[in-house]
């Protein structure tokens, strides 16, 4: 029987969703029936939930979320793709890949520089475009850790700045808050949902919000009443950091253990007075696709100091557009990608989509080389496109 495969509609019977995330998930689906089918109407009300049906039978789905990713502190509209799911019977068919072509054409229709996911599986991903770029990172320390922090080194002990409880109606806010430490880190992957999620999740009576003029968090009770869980402590000033991991390290007369999604670089390593902060990245990374190549470019922050013109030969076969000869320059900050008028005297660099994907992300050009995914060009000047796509991309939350 053939496949139709369409956006979701109001008329559907979307509680075929929620049982096919049962048979496709199983124990990891942690929501609940009315928490899921809230987001499953949501999703379907935004042209973002794609059905492929049999029938009247939906046989497999997949989602994207509208998100922004931060690339050397300058934001990117991304989509995030999620919940990609097929039915037991319907698979090895090749519906996961008229599925996900599907929804990669969706994607580009509505205007996105790149696409990110956590795969379940690499090579329906590799084969559409998308490759490893990132990792979220989690870091784990006694609670007393956080209530006892050493004092500043440099300069006076600022005064603690004023916390305030976030609240749904506070959601453009914390974006916005969270956006500023983002720029000011020029942090790299890390990425925010929409204003109606982040509104949700202020609504959750198991999630502690709290906002200051440059920081935010959000932390909940995580395996058991000795355990917490931070899924955003993000600031921009001293005086806020430590003011934030105070808040938590406060529950360290009743917790043992905090846990945190957290950048790499998360300044709590040197603020406690033993080696007590584990970090380490989970083993799912996720992966990145640039959609429109130019668009993607010209979001992306650079550092400043960087300066440099190379010809590029992009090959796209699922995403034709980006194919062809184009020229990269770097300058201020700030990158463009044009069309070349010409070819160069230069042999190009020549990329395929994961390939592009990856220096992208900060991927060394030596380790792209050794993997087949960069050839030509001069290697010589190899150095320098590393020096201009330099970055360790993290993210703080799973979808």
């Amino acid at each position: 029987m053939s496949l139709e495969i369409r956006p979701l509609t109001a008329d559907d019977d979307l509680a075929q969703e929620l049982d096919l995330g049962y048979r496709a998930f199983g124990p990891m689906i942690t929501a609940d029936t009315g928490t899921r089918m809230a987001r499953i109407e949501d999703a379907t009300a935004a042209g973002r939930l794609l059905g492929a049906f049999a029938g009247r039978q939906l046989v497999a789905s997949a989602q994207f979320h509208e998100m922004c990713q931060w690339w050397g502190g300058r934001p990117a509209p991304m989509a995030g793709v999620g919940g990609v799911k097929v039915a037991p019977e319907q698979r090895g068919r090749g519906t996961g890949r008229a599925l996900v072509s599907e929804l990669l054409a969706l994607i580009g229709a509505r205007g996105f520089a790149l696409s990110a996911l956590y795969p379940a599986t690499l090579p329906l991903y590799r084969w559409h475009g998308w490759e490893i770029t990132g990792g979220h990172y989690q870091l784990t320390l006694p609670a007393r850790a956080a209530r006892d922090l050493v004092p500043p080194e440099a300069g006076p002990a600022a005064s603690p700045p004023a916390l305030r409880r976030a609240v749904p109606a506070d959601a453009e806010e914390f974006i916005a808050v969270a956006g500023r430490v983002h720029r000011a880190s020029r942090d790299s992957g890390a990425a925010t949902f929409d204003a109606a999620t982040i509104a949700r999740a202020l609504g959750d009576e198991r999630l502690f919000c709290y906002l200051a003029d440059d920081g935010c968090l959000a932390y909940r009770w995580a395996r058991s009443d000795s355990e917490l869980y931070v899924s955003r402590l993000l600031a921009v000033s001293a005086a806020t950091t430590r003011e934030l991991w105070s808040v938590v390290g406060s529950h360290a007369s009743v917790v043992t253990t905090i846990r945190a999604s957290a950048s790499p670089a998360d300044p709590v390593s040197w603020l406690t007075r033993e080696p007590d902060v584990t970090l380490q990245r989970d083993s799912l990374p996720w992966m990145l696709r640039t959609v429109r190549a130019p668009a993607a470019i010209a979001a992306r922050g650079f550092p400043p100091a960087a300066e440099l013109t190379a010809a590029l030969e992009l090959t796209d076969p699922v995403l034709t557009a980006n194919s062809g000869s184009w020229l990269l320059r770097v300058a201020a900050g700030q990158g463009t990608l044009a069309r070349a008028a010409e070819p160069g005297r230069a042999a190009p660099l020549r990329l395929g989509p994961r390939g592009f994907a990856a220096l992208f992300g900060g991927t060394p050009l030596a380790s792209l080389r050794r993997a087949g995914l960069a050839a030509g060009g001069d290697p010589d000047a190899d150095a320098l496109l590393d020096g201009a796509f330099a970055a360790t991309p993290f993210m703080l939350d799973h979808f």
